[in-house]
């Protein structure tokens, strides 16, 4: 910022040679994600920051290679005035306004789109208000409306995908005793998704081998015996920050495989949302095309085991190598 409190910006001055249609699409697409506005032809506004003013030398090298002129400056307002007029040149209200409308369109067809669709809609949502939200250089009351907005709707996508989702239980994990739970019929809603397929499978292959398991039309529907999971009033769902998979970790001592762990932040990510993890987007689309094949929650089951075991195996081995 600058002595009489107004902020440096920086302007991109650049001629291409006519017939380079290509590098000149490229050239507009580069200034576009970078959120640039056209004060001219040729002639791109940003505020200074040095990720951004790197961007912009390198969109200027690019058209010096293609043989056109590129000059990248510093330029400064005269005034509060000419600040404030520049600023308005960015404000994104109307594009916020735009998400909005499309957002409430794609809400009226939700009831129809299958689980992939979904799951489509709700990383594009995501997706095309963080990239809005990353060239708004100066947020506002449009920002947090749209953000509200944005948070609300991936909502109801999620109460598509997954009725009955659990609340977060507030309290500890006690330690419980493997063996009082052998032989044991487990209970949890049908139509599997990641957080009680991985329980399923965790049980199975870690608590209880000789498990067998009811899918639940609703959660009252439980039999007395079963031992419920991930619904609320089920002896193990989610617990403070942690959702099934790591509630039934902590519960019978798992944490310390760390095979386990990185399966558990997976989950994590897919089920609540938090730290990215680079294998999440993998299992999410295998999770999501066993989903639409298979109607069977114990053919899903079945499917989704193998999955599971190999990443397992395969994080065991990295864990062993990290070790060596």
């Amino acid at each position: 910022m600058n002595k009489d409190g107004s902020l440096p910006w920086l302007l991109l001055v650049l001629s291409l040679p006519t017939p380079s249609a290509t590098a000149r699409m490229r050239v507009w697409r580069a200034l576009k994600a970078l959120g640039c506005m056209a004060l001219r032809d040729g002639a791109y506004l940003l505020p200074q920051g040095d990720e951004r003013e790197a961007a912009l030398r390198e969109i200027a090298d690019d058209c010096t290679r293609e043989g056109g002129v590129a000059w990248l400056v510093r330029a400064q307002p005269r005034g509060a005035d000419d600040e404030a007029s520049w600023r308005v040149l960015f404000d994104r209200s109307g594009d916020y306004a735009e998400l909005r409308k499309a957002w409430k369109e794609a809400n009226r067809g939700l009831g129809k789109l299958g689980a992939s669709e979904l799951a489509r809609l709700q990383r594009r949502i995501q997706r095309d208000f963080e990239s809005l939200r990353a060239i708004d250089f100066f947020p506002g009351d449009a920002s947090t409306e749209a953000e509200a907005a944005c948070v609300e709707f991936a909502k109801r996508i999620e109460a598509l995908l997954s009725p009955d989702e659990p609340q977060q239980a507030a309290g500890g994990v006690a330690r419980l005793d493997v063996t009082a739970y052998r032989a044991r019929t487990w209970a949890t809603r049908r139509r599997l998704w990641v957080d009680r397929v991985a329980s399923a499978w965790l049980i199975r292959r870690f608590i209880d081998p000789e498990a067998t398991f009811v899918w639940l039309a609703t959660p009252s529907d439980c039999p007395p015996k079963a031992i419920g999971f991930d619904f609320d009033g089920a002896a193990f769902t989610h617990v403070g920050e942690r959702v099934t998979f790591e509630t039934l970790m902590a519960s019978f001592g798992l944490d310390d495989d760390p095979a386990l762990v990185r399966l558990a932040a997976i989950v994590h990510h897919l089920d609540v949302g938090g730290e990215p993890v680079p294998e999440a987007a993998g299992l999410e689309a295998v999770m999501t095309g066993a989903r639409e094949r298979l109607q069977d929650d114990d053919a899903l089951l079945a499917e989704m085991s193998n999955v599971l075991d190999s990443l397992h195996a395969h994080f065991l081995r990295a864990a062993a190598q990290a070790r060596t």
